[in-house]
Order: C-alpha cells, then structure tokens, then sequence
C-alpha cells in the first residue's frame, strides 16, 4: 500500500482517520527513502511505465534539484530513464529475468542521460510485483556504477594487453627454437610441434607420437657430438628431467652436434607445464647458440687481454711513480744540499755563484721532470684534438734548434738541421703538436749523447698523394749509446725505460729512452772488503744501484769475514722513501735511513751518531 499512500498524498481528497495513520506512516517511509544513499524509484510495470516515485539520491544521480525537473528530463517514465540505445536489451534482459524468477531481484546495467547531457552507467536492482490496488509495479534500487565499470574496463584493458604481450613473448621466443617438443613423461611419448633438419629424420611428419626415450637415443646417436652423448642422454632423461623441475619451472643444457663436417652448438630448454605436483607434460625446445657461444669465448677472451693489460698498465704505472720519486727527490736534494753548502761560505761569492749555478740546473731538471709528468697526466685525462692550420715547416724547425742549441753547446755537441730535401715549406698540419713530438725525440737525442757527439735532423720531402697530400720524413740521428736489440719492442710501451734513472745515471719520466752507466753496487762491497778495518768509518748506501742494489750489498757486506768490517755503520741515503723502503733497509741491516732531499744537519746529525759509536 506504500505507493497508493504516497499517491495519496499528492491528492486533494480528505483522508480518513484510518488513512491518516497510514499516510503518516509513508510519510515516516517516504522520509526513509529520501534519505537513503542510493538512488531508489517506483515505476508501473505496465503502460507508459510511468514513475511513481523517486527518492532524492535518484534526483542527484540525474543532477536534477526538484523532482518536477526530473519528471520533465525523464518524461516521468522508465523509458525515459534509460540511454534510449540501451532501451530494448534493458527491456528484454528484464523480462527474461523476471520469467526465470519472479522471486529473485533482477539485475540490469545501463546508460543514462544526465540534466547538463553527462552520461552515466547505472547498476539496476528491482523486483516485480503484482499489487491489487495499483496493478503492476516494479521497486529498483539504483547505483550510480560509472568509475567502477571504468575500473572493470582498464583492469579488463590491461589484462587483455597482458594476455596479447605474452602470446607476442611466447611467439617470438618460440621462432628461436628450430625444434619443440611436447612431452608426456608419464607415457614416455613425445609430439614435435616444430621440426629442424636435425630432428626431421625421427619423425615421418608433424603430429606424429614416438616413444620419448627411442626418439632422444636416436637423436643421440645420430646427431650430437660423441664426447658430448653421455651428458645428453642423462640429461633428458625422464628421472632427471622430474628431478630439475620438482625445483624449477626451467632448466637448459648446452651440448655440441655434428652436422657433416661442421660442429654446432645447440642449447636444449626444458620447461614444466603442468599445474599439479607431478612432473609429466613438459616442452622441449631446440635451438642454435653457435653466435652467443662464439660471442662469449670472444668476450672472455677480450676481457682476459684487458686484465693483462690493465695489470701491465698498473705495474708500468708503479715503476713510473716510483722512478719518478726518486727523479724529482734527487734534484731537490741537490738544491737543498747546495743551499746549505751556500750558507756556510757567504763571505766567497765565487763558491755561492758556483753553488747558485748548481742549484738553477737541478731546479731546471725538476722542471723539467715536472712538466713531463703534467703533460703525460693530460694526455691520459683529455682527449687530443689535432688542428688543421697552416704553418711553416723551415720556421718551426729553426725555433726548434734555437730552443734546444744552448743544450747542446752545453755539452760541447755538433748539432745540424738538412732542410735542402723539402719542395713545399707551407704545410696544413698542428703545428705545435709536431713541434712538441719533435723536441721530445730531438731533445732525448741531446740528453743521451756523450760530451763531443753529433745530433742531426734530417726532413725530406717523400711522395705526394692525391687530394695534395704529401708525406714528409723527420729523421733524428745522434751518436749516443742507443737503444738494445732486445728492448727496441718495448719503445711503444707506456712508462718504459731501458734502465732506470738510478741505473742509467739520467734523470726522465720513461716517455723517452728517453740511456748510460752507473756505479755498481758491487764496487762498494769490493771495497769495504778490501780495505783496512779503519780505513772507513761509514758508509752511505744509495738503494737502487746496477749490478747489486743497496739492500744486497749491505747483506753481503755484513757477511764479510772481519768482524770490523762486517760492522761498519750502514746508512741509506736514498730517494726511496717509502715505509716499506725504511723497513727493507732495516731488515737488509743497514742502520738508519736517511730520505732525499736530505736536511744538511740531519745528515751530519747521523754520521756523528755513528762515527762516534765507532770510535
């Protein structure tokens, strides 16, 4: 009677008291439905379907504000509800709905069309009922379902891209196996799906079952590699197989197959896919790995070189700095000892010019040795840009020599530049690159020539190229000691020398060979051993040294037969200077260690100790 009661009360007729009750119970219910959350309406089944009532959370659903804006937006009907392209499938599921059931709530999800024209999906809930006094009527409860169904349909969206993602994955992985298997352990029977020439030969066609085990001890015995068939077999065989992939989902096995003359390298991946526990339906797949087994012995091999050479590199680079420290201690300890010497005789200016002079060469040398070392540094970090630009071969040549002839008179050279054999002195070239090469060469040749040698330079013009190319020879011959047959395959290598600073007498980085004598290690055992037992009262003992280092003749002088000389005060006068070089000096027996470039009265300091322990 709740629709005949809200009727009521838009009537004009009197009510009854009876009606009254009732009225004011529909009212009570009418307030109850306006306030509920979602949206609920009253329709007649029959007829125009006209609308009875609708609650005010319909009203929003349809963004209308009163229900007279409603019942014109809609019609005040059921029809006018509904997204007119939803109407007869809405319509038809009802009814069938309603035939299966007439107790259960039917359920319809459409369109519908809102007041500003924004369209909505709704979910509809509603039963039928066949009252007596207002004939056929449908109660719906309605939701508005909009962002849920668009939640529904990105879900569905992205499962279905998924689902064609993996079936692509799938698809392109299956194109790299030449043979796939279906297997059936538990039947010991195997389907090809996908033949190759190797496997072609077990099976008369696609689709063909064959005993599992048959089929593998042919293909065994026909195709891969004897060495290799053992491994195989237990490979793919059944207990195996169920054992690995009780495990995993997956397991491979690389293997070698003769084909004729030709060996191949074959790669087998066995994959379960059964849902139960039971390992029985499994895919093989057959594929080639000749490139990627090439690739990584190639990749081992290239990273196998790298590590040799990057430890080459590492241990050139040691031997560079540690030369290097004894190369830049040895002129700082020149300038600090002729400092020293030069405060003690202050009233001689020809001993204080003599020791200036002295003290301006080693400061040159270290310079020298400093911008080497900065320039190689650049080298390694920046990257080298060659300029195209014009420049004069005969200028560059003569500031060349000019640069480098105060050396050469120095130690009395006859230094020569033959230009006569070049036609075309204007060249595009770097012209400070070529400069700077040159001087290196030229001024190695100067610094390994003995006092009254020859440098020469000699450039020659060679054969010309296409596209007015010429080629040009810049020859650099002295009459130094050169450089040994055996060493010469070293002159490329980073940080290599044929004899070191200590060992050659002459002082470079390792970028020239950049060659001479020194004294021998030797000659100082000989002569402690030689002479009278108070014929030395100590003895300064330079580490690195030709023939015998320091360390090995302080061991053998302190194994001397004459317990005097054995015990003669061993002092380590060295640019090593290093807490291993100081423990290495105690341990070879010397006394102390005195590091260059040495304190003056730290030294003296040191031979008055010992001096007068002695004596």
């Amino acid at each position: 009677m709740i629709e005949y009661m809200l009727s009521k009360l838009d009537s004009l007729e009197a009510p009854s008291l009876q009606e009254s009750q009732s009225i004011y119970m529909a009212q009570e219910v009418r307030k109850f439905m306006d306030e509920m959350p979602g949206g609920f309406f009253i329709y007649h089944a029959d007829g125009n379907e006209e609308i009875i009532y609708a609650n005010k959370a319909l009203l929003r659903i349809f963004k209308c504000d009163t229900m007279e804006e409603f019942r014109i937006l809609t019609g005040n009907s059921f029809k006018g509800l509904v997204h007119p392209e939803d109407l007869d499938q809405v319509e038809e599921s009802i009814r069938e709905q309603i035939e299966k059931s007439q107790y259960d709530l039917d359920y319809v999800e459409y369109r519908i069309i809102q007041k500003d024209g924004g369209i909505r999906w709704v979910e509809d809930y509603g039963h039928f009922i066949r009252s007596k006094t207002s004939g056929d009527i449908f109660y719906v409860f309605v939701g508005d379902s909009t962002e849920k169904r668009e939640r529904l349909l990105a879900e569905n969206l992205t499962l279905h891209q998924e689902h064609l993602r993996r079936l692509e994955i799938i698809e392109g992985l299956s194109i790299n196996y030449d043979s796939i298997f279906y297997v059936d352990l538990d039947k010991d029977k195997v389907m090809p799906y996908r033949l190759s020439n190797r496997t072609g030969n077990i099976f008369t066609g696609l689709s063909q079952e064959q005993s599992f085990s048959w089929c593998m001890k042919t293909y065994a015995d026909t195709c891969v590699y004897s060495e290799d068939r053992q491994m195989f077999l237990d490979t793919l065989s059944q207990t195996y197989i169920r054992e690995r992939l009780a495990k995993s989902k997956t397991f491979y096995m690389n293997y070698r197959a003769t084909d004729g003359s030709d060996m191949l390298y074959i790669q087998v991946r066995i994959v379960n896919t059964g849902d139960t526990g039971r390992v029985s339906p499994v895919l093989l797949g057959f594929q080639r790995v000749d490139k990627e087994i090439q690739y990584e012995m190639e990749k081992k091999k290239v990273m196998e070189e790298a590590l040799t050479r990057a430890t080459s590199a590492n241990r050139a680079k040691s031997v560079f700095l540690s030369n290097m420290s004894h190369d830049m201690r040895t002129p700082l300890n020149a300038i600090f000892g002729f400092t020293a010497l030069a405060k003690m005789c202050l009233e001689d200016s020809d001993e204080i010019l003599n020791y200036l002079e002295r003290i301006e060469a080693s400061g040159q040398q270290l310079l020298h040795l400093i911008d080497d070392v900065l320039e190689l540094s650049w080298m390694e970090t920046e990257e080298i840009r060659l300029l195209d630009e014009k420049c004069c071969l005969h200028e560059l040549l003569k500031g060349l020599c000019n640069e480098l002839m105060p050396q050469a008179e120095e130690k009395n050279l006859h230094f020569s530049l033959d230009f006569v054999n070049v036609k075309h002195n204007t060249v595009y070239s770097d012209g400070q690159r070529l400069k700077q090469v040159l001087k290196y060469i030229v001024g190695n040749a100067i610094t390994y020539t003995e006092d009254g040698g020859r440098v020469s330079v000699d450039v020659t013009e060679k054969e010309a190229l296409p596209n007015h190319y010429v080629v040009y020879e810049f020859k650099v011959s002295d009459t130094g000691i050169g450089i040994s047959e055996e060493f010469q395959r070293h002159i490329f290598d980073p940080f290599e020398r044929e004899k070191n600073t200590t060992l050659s007498g002459i002082h470079g980085t390792g970028l020239g060979l950049i060659v001479d004598t020194a004294v021998d290690g030797s000659i100082a055992v000989e002569k402690v051993a030689s002479a009278d037992p108070e014929y030395y009262s100590l003895v300064l003992m330079d580490i690195q040294m030709p023939v015998m280092d320091g360390y090995q003749a302080t061991r053998t002088i302190r194994k001397l037969g004459d317990p005097k000389l054995a015990g003669i005060p061993i002092v380590a006068l060295s640019a090593n200077a290093l807490e291993k070089d100081i423990r290495m000096a105690q341990e070879s027996g010397m006394n102390a260690h005195v590091a260059k470039p040495f304190d003056l009265e730290n030294l003296s300091q040191v031979i008055s100790k010992y001096i007068l322990e002695t004596h």
